[in-house]
């Protein structure tokens, strides 16, 4: 919790009524955005789950470091990893049916009930200055699009062999990319609000929106109800916003991935 001053507490909100932040930013003004690829991710071979046979698997963990902030210490910590990867899991994968899923969870599976590819995404808060979850949004979107999965090639089984499990070749040479195009990003109605912009806030709601404009999943913060028609202004902004931070991201992403390759 940021302890602020009566004082302080009327120029920051004074400051988002005129328009004009504390760091100098516009309401709807996104903070600079820098990418780094070339993370090792985490992929193994598993089985898919009996309601999705023909799907693989994601699972997604945030862990908030103690070092990033003393209220993470703790169940503080836990408490809020877990909400964070509940927002990205609903954002990322959809509902149960996998209707409005960030990526093609078919195109994790080798073998229709048997073998499929199971992606872990683990993400560790070291510091925090608020917007959390659009942060995490962001770096899942940059591993993704950085990540490879191994080109496998399916050996039939031995029909004389007691295992119902197929021979896969792992190939170390081809990998397949994601198309990371419908990975949603949330996005607040007060942009990229920092941690002393959080501490005013009755309630936030985030809203993740995808490249497409559609909407992806939706998160609602803190005690006090808002109107329905503020809740639809947000989501105006939320699909305005979203456009101009992916293009950014985007860029982003491209430079990292070309610093990468030329080293």
């Amino acid at each position: 919790m940021v302890g602020l001053s009566i004082g302080e507490t009327n120029f920051i909100r004074g400051g988002i009524a005129q328009d004009l932040r504390c760091d100098g930013r516009k309401r709807l003004c996104y903070r600079p955005v820098n990418v780094e690829t070339g993370v090792i991710p985490q992929a193994e071979l598993g089985r898919p789950s009996s309601s999705r046979p023909d799907h693989g698997k994601v699972s997604i963990h945030v862990d908030c470091s103690a070092t990033a902030a003393p209220m993470y210490q703790g169940k503080g910590g836990e408490e809020l990893s877990s909400e964070l990867a509940l927002a990205l899991q609903r954002g990322l994968l959809g509902s149960k049916s996998g209707a409005g899923a960030g990526i093609d969870l078919s195109s994790l599976c080798i073998v229709e009930a048997k073998t499929c590819w199971d992606l872990y995404i683990d993400c560790l808060v070291l510091s925090s200055d608020g917007n959390l979850l659009d942060a995490l949004g962001a770096g899942i979107k940059a591993a993704l699009s950085d990540t490879g999965v191994p080109r496998v090639q399916v050996i039939a089984a031995d029909a004389s062999s007691s295992s119902d499990q197929p021979e896969i070749d792992v190939s170390d040479e081809e990998f397949l990319q994601f198309d990371t195009s419908a990975v949603p990003v949330g996005k607040h109605y007060i942009v990229d609000a920092t941690a002393e912009e959080e501490s005013q806030m009755n309630s936030a709601i985030s809203i993740s929106v995808n490249r497409q404009g559609h909407i992806c999943g939706l998160t609602k913060r803190g005690g006090s109800g808002l109107d329905p028609s503020v809740i639809h202004d947000m989501v105006s902004v939320a699909k305005h916003v979203s456009e101009q931070f992916l293009n950014k991201l985007d860029s982003e992403i491209a430079a990292a991935q070309a610093r990468q390759e030329e080293l």
